[in-house]
């Protein structure tokens, strides 16, 4: 392993998105008076959806989580849920980074937002972090880590973290297909196909909940921080924003959805943000075995949660090329998307297929 690795950074606020130092730090020295002087501010870059900023204080390090400006509906950003669930996490799944402060006093900066304590480490994006280099058994090992990880958060009993409010009783699988097939109805645009085949079989095969857990719903290695030091070990897990309590199977579908091989055919790999291809990763089926044979988990058709983690991903990126579509963005990382969901909706067809079921 490399000695010089580089832990992650952020950079420039950007113009538009500038923060009311001032005002956040007098709210700040409120709940935690031993802070002293004024923060250095930083913001992170990517999280197309909460901007994040760095608040390093000469005794203390903070992260500060708000909602893009000019956002109408609270329950996409909803900054109390977000604080609420990683406070009532911690004592049972210490991953979690530490709360430190929710404010709800628009007056401070004119929208809700918390302040966590800052988890320092390395986290693996597209590639691993810069100036890190694992051999084979030690990107096998950090693979291992970040599915145990996984498998520790779905072992957290909801009533034993004081969280069973955020689910809604049985059903869970049933009510993601069918919240999934409604929200690509209403963003499908013309160069699209309908997914009816791909929905109506997962209508069709819908299995009961498997269990009740913690899930995370957002698992993937840009998510987690890495020890600098240990650099296969998982320290923290970031980007709760869509946690909620429902079937730790859905969570893992989703989690493969956005798992790429080396050998993947050429398409698949264009769509790789995580370093899944390299020698010594997992392949996916070995991915779901280890998963099993850990949580003692035995679904009749495993094949159900993978393609639900494909068309759940092509409804996401559906919903971001809509407003490209309709010119609501203009970012032209945007333009093609619709390709990628056609090549979602023939893997899914190709999955079940390849199923014969």
């Amino acid at each position: 392993m490399s000695q010089t690795q580089i832990t992650d950074q952020a950079g420039a606020v950007r113009a538009g998105e500038e923060l009311d130092v001032a005002a956040v730090d007098a709210w700040l020295k409120t709940q935690e008076p031993s802070l002293h002087g004024t923060p250095e501010v930083t913001q992170y870059s990517g999280g197309a959806s909460n901007w994040t900023y760095r608040l390093k204080y000469p005794e203390r390090d903070l992260i500060l989580r708000r909602p893009p400006s000019g956002t109408k509906a609270k329950s996409a950003h909803d900054m109390a849920r977000e604080y609420s669930v990683q406070k009532a996490l911690k004592p049972v799944y210490p991953a979690v980074p530490t709360m430190v402060g929710l404010c709800q006093d628009a007056s401070v900066i004119g929208t809700d937002f918390y302040v966590m304590d800052r988890i320092p480490g390395l986290i693996p994006r597209k590639h691993l972090p810069r100036g890190l280099s694992l051999s084979e058994a030690q990107t096998r090992e950090l693979c291992l880590h970040v599915i145990d990880k996984l498998i520790e958060l779905h072992q957290v009993d909801p009533r034993q973290a004081g969280l069973s409010a955020l689910g809604k009783g049985p059903g869970y699988p049933r009510r993601q297909i069918e919240g999934w097939s409604e929200r690509y109805e209403k963003a499908r645009t013309w160069n699209v196909p309908s997914f009816r085949y791909v929905r109506d079989w997962l209508r069709e095969h819908t299995p009961e909940d498997i269990a009740t857990r913690v899930i995370h719903n957002d698992w993937r290695f840009d998510n987690v921080v890495l020890d600098p030091d240990r650099p296969t070990e998982v320290i923290g897990v970031l980007d709760w924003e869509m946690a909620t309590v429902g079937d730790p199977l859905m969570d893992l579908g989703n989690t493969l959805a956005y798992w790429v091989h080396a050998d993947d055919d050429v398409f698949l790999r264009t769509t790789r943000r995580q370093p899944t291809h390299l020698p010594g990763m997992l392949r996916r089926e070995e991915v779901v075995a280890y998963y099993l044979e850990r949580t003692g988990l035995k679904p009749d058709h495993w094949i159900f949660y993978e393609v639900y983690g494909l068309f759940r991903l092509a409804v996401i990126a559906q919903q971001i090329y809509y407003r490209y579509h309709h010119k609501q963005t203009r970012n032209p990382a945007f333009k093609n998307f619709w390709v990628l969901i056609n090549y979602l909706h023939w893997r899914c067809r190709w999955l079940i297929h390849r199923e014969g079921r």
